[in-house]
């Protein structure tokens, strides 16, 4: 059993209830009395729990686990509205790794880039979700003061732990506010001083940023230090990162060079060396991944304590089939759904010979690069997303799949949690990301050489290839998979991103910084065409819901979107 922060999530949910389903006005302040009771605030034990639901919002979707009912949103199907299950609806079948046939709730629109303000549930769940992350970091922030601890007599118990538990809440908060910003631009403000009566205020999408900003760079040494929290709770190394992150895509989202400050921070991360490169990549989606000091921010999974249909259980079940199991060993027995398959451009990012699944060869030990993690085994299995006729279909079979992700152990073992639901957490923040974060910098300006550049994409290929000093007895290990720098252009890194982070909810945003999202770049059924076709510039921000707009008529629609009153 993982000794984690997941025994804060039961001892929370054992024992007290948030009052967390958002309605129609989804960004405005709850009050004490609607979000939380005061029996919460008078022990530690009820701010720790109160900060852990601040943790849990981005990876469970209720108050009793699993899709058991008493969900956090008011209204929405409880197993499709976890954040991470949505952001792939948004980051990744928007894009060109991966295509889910389905059409209801929206996911159709998503995967042809067609949505609009009303007929994608999953866009407006995401913006719900977000700002209920948002909503349980002010509660936080409103109740953990000095004051009240000193009125609730609890002080002297957390006067040491009162400003990291509030560095944590500003930085979860932060991060929800930076991926407003990425998907939504100009977006309502609220923090834990916004009055309940009062209507939030839209901020510009510099607003945001600089907001989520100056929030990171407060912060900074108040968070832990890097290595000494709790794991799965954040410390500063997860501060550095989401800079890095916020600061390579400002010319994007606010028009202002910022890559030597993305520099600056993606290689804070890495020469810390707290969170090093894993020896495998295979190693960081499995069931054990807890052991993995890779992952900066892991969102804490377990299949006994900490359920969710909505995080890496769909990772694992949309992801297979259950034919597959008998193939090789998935995690999930025979309970896979068979929705996800990869799209012809990733799997064509990678070499042919690489792709093919061997049945004697289940974890791809003989394949050069390590990452090309593909079912391709199935009868009448092809690399296509379409049927005989050139048209959309469901059979899973149309289209490869891809099995990165597995609820099993290094040893190839069922996790001790079961099949139910998997035990995986969700790598959110990876070192290998700021590896290639400030490679990118430098490529785009800022002042490191272009050796060192070379030098940080090596090192990940390297490891990808489990060459060099990431050889391990019985791997394939012969090929180095290091590149010579008249190979190391922008069009490169972008396809080692998608070969490295593919699923992992960035792809959309890394298209549209290389200017490849709604133009010049086509995939599978985008803009509903078999082999895709340019969309309109608007698709690069989500709308605004249609239904925040009801209730807040101050906010301002994103450009193109109409405005239904």
């Amino acid at each position: 059993m993982k000794n984690i922060i997941a025994y804060s999530f039961i001892l929370f949910f054992a024992g007290i209830s948030l009052v967390s389903c958002l309605g129609d006005l989804d960004t405005m302040p709850l009050d004490d009395n609607q979000l939380v009771s005061e029996k919460v605030y008078q022990t530690k034990d009820g701010y720790t729990g109160v900060l852990a639901k601040c943790y849990a919002s981005l990876i469970l979707t209720g108050q009793q686990g699993g899709d058991g009912g008493d969900g956090d949103l008011e209204g929405a199907n409880e197993g499709y509205s976890g954040y991470v299950r949505l952001l792939f609806y948004l980051q990744e079948l928007s894009t060109d790794n991966f295509l889910m046939p389905s059409s209801s709730n929206g996911l159709r629109k998503c995967l042809n880039l067609q949505w609009d303000a009303s007929n994608a549930s999953v866009i407006t769940w995401t913006y719900q979700r977000l700002y209920m992350s948002i909503a349980y970091c002010n509660e936080l922030l409103r109740e953990c003061t000095e004051g009240k601890l000193q009125g609730r007599g609890l002080w002297e118990e957390m006067k040491d732990d009162y400003m990291s538990y509030r560095a944590e809440a500003r930085f979860i908060r932060a991060y929800c506010y930076s991926m407003l910003c990425d998907l939504f631009g100009a977006v309502p403000y609220v923090d834990e001083n916004t009055g309940v009566k009062e209507i939030p205020v839209q901020y510009t999408r510099k607003q945001i940023f600089e907001f989520a900003e100056s929030e990171l760079l407060a912060i900074e040494n108040e968070l832990k230090a890097p290595g000494t929290n709790e794991y799965g709770r954040v410390d500063r190394v997860a501060g550095w990162f989401l800079l890095a992150r916020m600061y390579l895509n400002a010319q994007t989202w606010i028009n202002e060079n910022k890559y030597q400050e993305a520099y600056t921070y993606a290689t804070k991360v890495i020469a810390d060396g707290h969170y090093p490169l894993a020896s495998d990549y295979r190693e960081i989606f499995l069931a054990d991944n807890n052991t993995c000091k890779e992952i900066i921010w892991p969102l804490v999974q377990d299949g006994l304590r900490a359920q969710s249909s909505a995080g890496t259980n769909f990772y694992v079940k949309a992801f297979v089939n259950g034919p597959m199991d008998e193939l090789y060993k998935t995690g999930v027995g025979s309970r896979g759904w068979g929705n996800v398959r990869a799209k012809v451009s990733l799997v064509d990012a990678f070499d042919a010979d690489d792709v093919m699944f061997d049945g004697n060869d289940t974890w791809g030990n003989n394949k050069k690069d390590k990452r090309a993690q593909f079912m391709t085994a199935l009868p009448n299995q092809v690399k296509d997303t379409w049927d005989v006729n050139m048209d959309m279909t469901s059979t899973f079979t149309c289209g490869y799949g891809y099995i990165k992700w597995r609820n099993v152990t290094k040893e190839d073992e069922l996790s001790a949690s079961g099949d139910a639901y998997t035990s995986i957490d969700f790598p959110l923040f990876r070192t290998a990301d700021a590896y290639l974060m400030a490679a990118e910098a430098i490529l785009r300006g800022a002042s490191g050489t272009q050796s060192e550049a070379l030098g940080y994409v090596n090192e990940v290929r390297t490891r990808a290839y489990m060459s060099g000093k990431y050889a391990k007895s019985g791997v394939r290990s012969d090929v180095s998979g290091e590149i010579g720098a008249n190979e190391l252009d922008l069009d490169f890194l972008l396809l080692e991103r998608q070969k490295e982070l593919a699923s992992e909810l960035i792809r959309r945003t890394d298209l549209i910084r290389f200017g490849k999202y709604t133009k010049g770049n086509n995939w599978d059924w985008k803009n509903g065409v078999r082999l895709g076709e340019d969309v309109d510039d608007k698709y690069n921000l989500f709308p605004i819901p249609e239904s925040e707009l009801t209730n807040n008529p101050t906010l301002v629609q994103n450009d193109g979107y109409k405005v239904i009153k």
